[in-house]
């Protein structure tokens, strides 16, 4: 018998998996619950590991797996296709709702017929690949000439549109990972609470979330071991909003 708490984050643990691919974040799991800390999110966790709801992968960061679901809950969809495109990103808003970020993974067939290889190409084009995002250079130096990546044409939407590999574990938190490709809308505003390409102080370039805190602007890293940067709002330059990412295994 789960309590009312236990059953809503069960829940919403299994329909973040089925919709995204990873685990939420406690962050995550806070806000879904209305909780004030996370504290209780680990109390609930551990009640739910306890009862067979739930388990943990060792050694992997935002690593939960659903084993079970309550006998009164109806049975889970089908597991998407391994080459499916999953929906679009639940965008941040300015109360401060997480990003989900939109990951596609590398599990392509390796030919396709005629008539489906001609299908493929025309639902995707080609973005330019600017390197690995990285301190002490703007986006304009990091351009990797003639490179590019192949992006589902669904995933973009209006505007124009850049790629970024990402290094380093500053994200790790809103499931953007070291060595994942980031799909970047280009833009010099962005909404608060949205992840964005920063350029600081005309040399230094940072995927961090936005947040206006009057007159300043705070670049969040989504972990835990990173502290928030505050600056003054003539030294951020927005470059670009996440829209997507893709991801390899």
């Amino acid at each position: 018998m789960l309590t009312r708490k236990q059953l809503e984050l069960l829940m919403f643990i299994d329909r973040h998996l089925r919709t995204t691919g990873f685990s939420p974040s406690f962050e995550e799991m806070k806000d879904a619950l209305k909780l004030r800390s996370k504290s209780g999110i680990h109390r609930l966790i551990t009640a739910l590991e306890e009862r067979g709801f739930l388990r943990r992968r060792a050694h992997r960061a935002r690593a939960l797996e659903v084993i079970r679901l309550p006998d009164h809950v109806a049975p889970r969809p089908a597991p998407l296709p391994a080459a499916a495109t999953l929906p679009a990103p639940a965008e941040a808003n300015p109360a401060g709702g997480a990003f989900a970020p939109n990951v596609i993974h590398g599990r392509f067939a390796p030919q396709l017929s005629g008539v489906a290889k001609a299908a493929n190409e025309a639902a995707a084009v080609h973005l330019p690949l600017y390197g690995r995002i990285a301190a002490g250079q703007p986006i304009e130096a990091l351009r990797d000439s003639g490179a590019s990546v192949e992006v589902p044409a669904a995933l973009l939407g209006s505007g124009e549109h850049y790629a970024l590999e990402v290094a380093g574990d500053s994200m790790v938190e809103a499931g953007i990972l070291d060595g994942d490709i980031v799909i970047i809308r280009r833009g010099d505003t962005a909404e608060n609470g949205a992840i964005v390409v920063a350029l600081v102080d005309d040399n230094e370039v940072t995927l961090k979330r936005l947040r206006r805190r009057g007159n300043s602007i705070a670049l969040e890293a989504a972990n835990p071991r990173y502290e928030t940067r505050i600056f003054g709002p003539d030294r951020v330059k927005v470059q670009g909003r996440l829209v997507a990412l893709l991801r390899r295994y």
